[in-house]
């Protein structure tokens, strides 16, 4: 089952005016790892950018569904809560969920996230809506699983792609890409590659 994957790419954009400014943009990607999430990113959006980028970033995100409209090319984060009751227990409980559909608006955005749920047999409220940052979804593309080669992980693979919860930050951090763990087999521990370099460029 695939998930979806926020990932932040840095790289020298060309603004309307003409001049250069280092950005980072979010891309949400529909993968099965971090690893795969990556190769996608390197396929699809690196054949877009012109010149050298940097993955800056990449977090696993839960969205209950997804919601494309072609007249629209902003993304709204829409939070719909309703409540479920336990089968066993018959206790009340709330749940929360985050969509994302496109529209012009958060007017828009709210009518067309009622129209999308309208069959929900459930009553359910939406919260908040907000605009999000993210600059393009990349669905499931089974035509590129070809282009990257894809195979079931072997054991070491499996092993680079445990996340590391940080207690304080509640960061999640991925170790090194396999290719970088053959390169090294001696190594205990491997580190992010998701590490900004944002200090180094500055320089």
């Amino acid at each position: 089952m695939n998930s979806w994957f926020t990932i932040k790419v840095k790289y020298t954009k060309q603004l309307e005016d003409g001049r250069l400014k280092r950005v980072t943009e979010p891309y949400l990607v529909d993968a099965i790892s971090f690893t795969d999430a990556e190769a996608r990113i390197y396929e699809e959006v690196g054949t877009n950018i012109k010149g050298e980028f940097l993955i800056t970033g990449i977090s696993k995100t839960d969205y209950a569904d997804i919601f494309y409209y072609e007249d629209a090319d902003d993304w709204y984060k829409c939070k719909l809560t309703y409540v479920s009751v336990d089968a066993d227990s018959g206790k009340e409980k709330k749940v929360s969920n985050n969509f994302l559909v496109t529209a012009s608006s958060v007017k828009e955005a709210y009518e067309r996230i009622k129209e999308s749920l309208s069959e929900m047999t459930v009553t359910f409220e939406i919260p908040s809506i907000m605009l999000s940052p993210i600059v393009e979804v990349l669905p499931y593309n089974p035509d590129l699983d070809v282009e990257i080669s894809r195979r079931p992980m072997e054991e070491h693979e499996a092993e680079a792609e445990e996340e590391v919860e940080d207690e304080e930050t509640g960061v999640v951090s991925e170790q090194e890409s396999t290719s970088d763990v053959e390169e090294d087999e001696e190594l205990d521990e491997v580190e992010s590659t998701f590490e900004d370099e944002t200090e180094e460029e500055d320089k």
